[in-house]
Formats: C-alpha cells, sequence, structure tokens
C-alpha cells in the first residue's frame, strides 16, 4: 500500500494556521448567540464543528493536490458535512407542546460548517461575508424577534 508523504510539524504555515484558526475563532463567534440564549449547541459544538469542517476541506484539498487530482472528488467534502451535520440536526431538534424546538440552531450548525468549508479553502471574501451576515442576522433578528413576542406577550395580557 502507497501512502501519501507525511506533512512534517516545521511545514505548518501561517496560510494553514490562519485558515484552521480562523475558522475555530468565527465556529466560537457564532455559538455565542446560541449560549447566551441558553439553547443547545452553544460555543463549543459550534467552534469545533467550524474548525473541523476546515480541517476536512484543508486535508482533501491537500490530498487532490498529492495524488494529482486523481482517484480524489474534493467536492465530496460538501457530501460528507452534510452528512454529519444533518445527523447533529436531527438530533437537536424536536417537538415538544406543539411547538418546534432548536430548528434556528440546527441551521446554525449547518452555517458554521459552510464557513469551515469556506476557512479550509482560503475563501477570505465568502468567510467575511457570511459571518458578519449571519452574526448580524442573528443578533439583530433575535432582538426584534424578543421585542415581537414581548408586544404580543403584553397584547394577550390586555383584557
Amino acid at each position: 500500500m502507497e501512502l501519501n508523504a507525511p506533512i512534517l510539524v516545521h511545514w505548518i504555515d501561517l496560510d494553514l494556521l490562519a485558515r484552521l484558526g480562523i475558522a475555530a475563532l468565527l465556529g466560537l463567534l457564532l455559538g455565542l448567540d446560541r449560549e447566551i440564549r441558553g439553547h443547545e449547541a452553544g460555543f463549543r459544538t459550534h467552534g469545533l464543528i467550524c474548525f473541523s469542517a476546515a480541517a476536512m476541506t484543508v486535508s482533501i484539498i491537500v490530498l487532490h493536490a498529492q495524488i494529482g487530482g486523481e482517484r480524489a472528488d474534493p467536492l465530496r467534502i460538501f457530501e460528507a458535512t452534510g452528512a454529519f451535520i444533518g445527523i447533529i440536526g436531527a438530533g437537536l431538534i424536536v417537538f415538544s407542546k406543539g411547538e418546534v424546538r432548536n430548528l434556528t440552531t440546527a441551521a446554525h450548525l449547518w452555517l458554521a460548517a459552510v464557513i469551515g468549508i469556506a476557512c479550509g479553502a482560503g475563501q477570505w471574501p465568502l468567510v467575511l461575508i457570511c459571518s458578519v451576515i449571519s452574526v448580524v442576522m442573528l443578533s439583530l433578528l433575535g432582538w426584534i424577534e424578543a421585542r415581537w413576542e414581548r408586544r404580543r406577550a403584553d397584547a394577550d395580557d390586555m383584557p
């Protein structure tokens, strides 16, 4: 059996550290919203998923280059990530007392995985745009949703 050449520790470069480190930090930032709101899958889960997706993406890109594009399809990383997140998301989503719970958290994990893939591929404009829009959307829409629900509760309490 022939294996690819090992990558020695002294070959770790700033580009690799940036791709993986930024993915980990952004995953933690994405998990902040869930953590603050007391939902399942907070800091650690989002951070690990984003970091793992980046690591898988870097690995498949390197393997694809090392074997000259033969016997490897780098697009399978999306397929595998989708399957992993689907399993985790399905475990999070529950239907209780007529309400669906953790749907946003499951979608949020999918987003963390996509941002991780973009970090691993070094697609920095995509990473920046996705991160900013998602954090603003989650924070701003969370605030608007809370106000909306308070208003609705206040209106229900009135005689």
